[in-house]
């Protein structure tokens, strides 16, 4: 609990935390409870005051302890901690956490000198990229164009179009990646 934070707005923060970190509407808080949704979207705003006999109803539809529901939750870590990946003259440390399925993730990607050539058959798949070279230089080849990516410049294209990425002199190339689901099963999967 908040220093001097009344029971009732605790509460109130606590149901939307808890609703969202579920993935719950308020229609499905609000069913599960056997609250009026009206009433359950005035509580969560302040607008009508919450009643003793709403907690056990409103923990149950959220699926936690009445305690849980009175309690603030605990700080969460915040601290991204992951083991490196590696693929293909690629290591990979993904710095997003808790990404959705269908949303983008953010990568920290290292690219060894070997990385040089690009395969015969580029792949492509549904997406964007985005790309952000902090150190080295990068080979992007777009189709059929070669561009050279410098550190400190960004790039960002369609992944519909085929594309490799690798050393551009033979030296390993430090960068930020961002990319959706394909990209990742494309770059750590081939």
């Amino acid at each position: 609990m908040q220093a001097n934070e009344p029971v009732d707005a605790l509460v109130r923060r606590r149901l939307r935390e808890l609703r969202a970190q579920r993935g719950l509407t308020l229609a499905q808080v609000s069913e599960r409870a056997h609250i009026d949704i009206s009433t359950l979207s005035r509580l969560e705003s302040g607008k009508r005051r919450l009643a003793l006999d709403h907690i056990p109803a409103l923990a149950r539809a959220l699926g936690v302890s009445a305690d849980e529901l009175l309690h603030s939750a605990p700080a969460p870590d915040p601290f991204v901690r992951v083991e490196p990946r590696r693929h293909e003259g690629l290591t990979m440390w993904e710095l997003s956490r808790d990404a959705s399925a269908a949303g983008p993730r953010v990568y920290k990607m290292v690219v060894e000198a070997g990385r040089s050539e690009p395969p015969d058959e580029l792949p492509s798949h549904e997406g964007h990229e985005w790309l952000y070279v902090i150190s080295g230089r990068l080979r992007l080849v777009l189709a059929d164009h070669e561009h050279v990516v410098s550190a400190g410049e960004a790039v960002e294209f369609s992944t519909w179009r085929p594309h490799w990425f690798g050393s551009f002199d033979g030296e390993a190339v430090e960068l930020i990646a961002i990319f959706g689901p394909q990209g990742e099963r494309i770059h750590l999967h081939g």
